[in-house]
């Protein structure tokens, strides 16, 4: 499978954080991913009070929804923008506070608890940080991840999820020599080799 001129593109946090700054978030979805919607039964498995963790979550309207339904969630991104954008999108009070492990981090989380979104770089995040999680939505942050980075990521994915976690996970399908990405197009061939 060849992944064209992708393969040694990267994109800088800057760029990211520029994104957000300047509103350019074609990515953000206002309304809840039909594919969440549509295989939700997946991920929580007959579970209920899961830990749900959203890898490069930005503003996601989905944190909100898992968390009114009984789940612990937790976030990560570079962007405190988005991060507070969340919060008074859906008038959730939070707090902020630092975290001692990672040099200029803020952990901020609703004042009930359910809710927890790290501004950070995930790959300053471990299971000692954060803990583990029973499901994770990747909904768009293995394809937002530079390539040259995806075996780290998902080396890190895999010390984040519980045992029986479960990982659901949304690409997409396209020529990547017609568009240089983000998001980047990553074969199912590569998943496989990446997930195991």
């Amino acid at each position: 499978t060849d992944t064209g001129s992708q393969k040694d593109r990267m994109v800088a946090e800057e760029e990211w954080l520029r994104k957000w700054e300047t509103g350019n978030i074609w990515f953000h979805k206002e309304r809840g991913h039909p594919l969440l919607q549509k295989y939700l039964d997946v991920l929580l498995n007959g579970r209920s009070g899961l830990r749900i963790f959203f890898p490069l979550c930005g503003k996601a309207v989905e944190m909100k929804w898992l968390a009114d339904m009984g789940h612990s969630v937790v976030g990560v991104e570079v962007s405190e923008k988005a991060l507070k954008e969340f919060f008074v999108e859906h008038s959730l009070p939070f707090c902020e506070e630092p975290i001692p492990e990672i040099s200029g981090a803020k952990k901020l989380q609703t004042t009930s608890g359910n809710i927890a979104l790290y501004c950070c770089s995930i790959y300053d995040l471990s299971s000692s940080i954060v803990g583990k999680f029973d499901g994770v939505w990747d909904r768009g942050a293995l394809v937002a991840v530079n390539p040259c980075d995806r075996q780290r990521y998902v080396s890190l994915m895999i010390t984040l999820m519980e045992k029986n976690s479960s990982y659901l996970l949304v690409t997409v399908s396209y020529d990547p020599n017609k568009h240089k990405g983000p998001p980047f197009y990553v074969p199912e061939s590569e998943i496989k080799s990446l997930f195991g």
